[in-house]
């Protein structure tokens, strides 16, 4: 099931012949192992009943993240499902308010409100974080239309699962936001299941990327496992948006290390199969690389692991020493206005 090179023959883009930098993989290790490290942590504390409700972690997934962030421009607007602690952190949110929404504390990046599913920064221009399946789908081609209409040179990238194409609102978007040429990038991060149901049982048409075709959106599997694909797909895909060319849609062949979410137990899939996917570990991947090309030596790559390893401890007590939200704040944030006439004092 491991993605192969034949599988992404239709993968070659304009900006194939980029020639990546020592800057280049040393963002993406750092980036990488950041969000690694933090979803592994993430992982603990559920167990420990620190993080409670929904949790569904990006392990093994991070490239898809790490390469689209190095290939966007910093005002361009950035939006998910719920498995979203990794992309404000790619972007570079602090960790300490990730951590404290994790935990429901009033010092999260959402007040404490949104939790493990509902992660916002518009710091960053990270506008989420959805709960409901395919949700986000019809909003990133609206946050996308609204940088067309102020003539503005940005465009929404719009991450989903390969659950999320069986559903409508999907296909009504790709259509509008085909007709009026909406600057959006549409990715599918098919990790191979949704929750725990394969791309195989779902549908006859498993090769995911083929969906756009039917609505004449330019269209192209990428492998998901490895930044330089991805980094090079969302350039050619970003040009072709800034210039007026409407939408595209990637779809990153990926795959998730752990369950659907922290209750599964991912009984579904085999051994083999899990073991085949951790050989292409794209953190490894750049690792190699660095060290091949002598970009750094071992010793300042585990100089990058403590720094790392130390921000997340000191989220970790950041959130545990912050208080929850009061009763309250249930009564905030819920309309723009506070002077709207259907509130009472």
């Amino acid at each position: 099931m491991a993605t192969t090179e034949k599988e992404i023959k239709k993968s070659k883009t304009a900006s194939d012949k980029v020639s990546f930098t020592k800057e280049n993989y040393m963002f993406w290790y750092e980036s990488m192992q950041l969000m690694r490290k933090f979803e592994e942590k993430c992982g603990q504390l559920y167990g420990q009943q620190k993080i409670k409700g929904f949790c569904h972690l990006y392990i093994g997934q991070e490239a898809c993240a790490a390469g689209a962030v190095s290939a966007l421009k910093k005002q361009d607007k950035w939006i998910t499902s719920y498995r979203d602690h990794a992309f404000p952190l790619a972007l570079g949110s602090d960790p300490k308010a990730i951590m404290a929404e994790l935990m429901a504390k009033r010092t999260g990046i959402s007040k404490g409100k949104g939790g493990s599913m509902h992660i916002f920064d518009k710091s960053v221009n990270f506008v989420g974080g959805h709960g409901i399946v395919g949700g986000q789908i019809p909003l990133g081609a609206g946050l996308a239309f609204a940088e067309m209409y102020k003539g503005e040179d940005g465009l929404c990238i719009c991450f989903m699962g390969d659950g999320a194409v069986r559903q409508g609102a999907f296909h009504e978007t790709l259509n509008m936001a085909m007709l009026w040429k909406i600057p959006v990038i549409f990715v599918i991060e098919n990790n191979g299941y949704a929750m725990g149901t394969s791309v195989q049982r779902t549908s006859n048409v498993i090769e995911l990327y083929t969906l756009g075709e039917g609505y004449d959106i330019p269209s192209m599997p990428v492998d998901g496992m490895t930044c330089e694909d991805v980094h090079n797909a969302v350039t050619w895909a970003a040009e072709r948006a800034r210039k007026g060319e409407g939408p595209s849609l990637l779809e990153f062949r990926t795959y998730r290390y752990k369950g659907h979410s922290m209750s599964d137990p991912a009984k579904y899939r085999t051994k083999e199969e899990l073991e085949e996917y951790k050989s292409q570990d794209p953190i490894e991947k750049v690792r190699a690389t660095i060290l091949n090309n002598k970009y750094a030596t071992e010793a300042e790559l585990e100089a990058i692991d403590e720094n790392i390893k130390a921000k997340i401890d000191e989220s970790v007590k950041f959130a545990e020493e912050s208080p929850y939200p009061s009763a309250e704040e249930a009564y905030t944030d819920v309309y723009v206005d506070n002077a709207y006439p259907y509130i009472k004092d």
